[in-house]
């Protein structure tokens, strides 16, 4: 646990991690702090909005949930959008059992419990700009931001990627955000140059062989590739991902290969270790 961060000192973590944002008006005291304390806070929770053109809902809410709904809004240009500062009408109640294992950066259990705590009190929020239909795509740019920012706030507060969860692994009630946590958990950690307990190496798929991934073959972990590739920005498909390895997947593996820097030979769509280590396919 911890006590949070000045305003001042969540911006220079922020930009000491690379974040590009935007501030809005009164950020810095705008928040629910008249309805409960803020604090002492155990993580970063993560949301999506569900719509587009969400920022003036995010700053002032709803006459039923009053603003600020978040810290702040990642645009799918990946810009942080800071809103507010403080306790804000993010979380809602969750699980006691979900707390206590970010508190100790342990493995989240399976289905969280009984909507018994005040998570409004106790993580930073943030919301993410996507219809959340399962089919609205989450940019490069995006993604890298969330990751960025999360990061900053655990190596601010010296929290491992366990420390970042989604809304839906806090309350059954909840969807958000549709992407794989695991998978983002991954990336913090790796950012941090640290493990997430239960979702590294155990929680990926191991590499099988260059050999392995032959036009035509079938095997399930086909379309969960395909389906990170997507996240990454870099899907070159017309149909899919499916569980067939096609030319489309090729095509889709060299821009992640483009991505991390290979070119030549090096950027020709069959995944090598490196490449494959730094994708963290979710085990089937």
């Amino acid at each position: 646990m911890a006590t949070p961060l000045s305003p001042d000192a969540l911006v220079r973590a922020l930009r000491g991690e690379g974040v590009r944002m935007r501030e809005h008006g009164n950020w810095r005291t705008h928040n629910r702090n008249h309805k409960g304390s803020w604090g002492p806070v155990h993580g970063v929770m993560l949301h999506h909005t569900a719509g587009r053109d969400s920022l003036a809902l995010c700053r002032r809410g709803t006459p039923d949930l009053p603003g600020p709904l978040c810290i702040g809004l990642i645009t799918k240009d990946g810009t942080l959008h800071l809103v507010g500062y403080g306790r804000t009408n993010h979380a809602g109640n969750g699980s006691t059992a979900v707390l206590d294992a970010v508190r100790a950066s342990k493995v989240l259990p399976s289905r969280p419990g009984p909507d018994a705590v005040d998570g409004n009190a106790r993580f930073y929020g943030f919301e993410i700009e996507n219809l959340g239909n399962g089919s609205d795509p989450f940019p490069a740019a995006q993604l890298a931001t969330v990751e960025r920012l999360s990061a900053a706030l655990c190596r601010a507060h010296g929290w491992s990627g366990a420390s970042v969860i989604g809304h839906k692994e806090w309350t059954r009630r909840k969807i958000d955000p549709t992407f794989s946590m695991p998978v983002m958990r991954g990336r913090v950690a790796a950012r941090l140059g640290s493990d997430a307990p239960g979702d590294d190496h155990t929680a990926y798929e191991a590499f099988p062989g260059a050999a392995y991934f032959a036009i035509g073959r079938r095997a399930g972990m086909f379309t969960a590739v395909g389906r990170r590739l997507v996240e990454e920005g870099c899907g070159r498909y017309a149909v899919g991902p499916g569980p067939v390895w096609s030319e489309a997947d090729r095509a889709s593996y060299a821009a992640w290969q483009h991505k991390l820097g290979y070119r030549g030979a090096d950027a020709d769509g069959i995944p090598g270790r490196a490449s494959w280590d730094r994708l963290r396919v979710p085990r089937s």
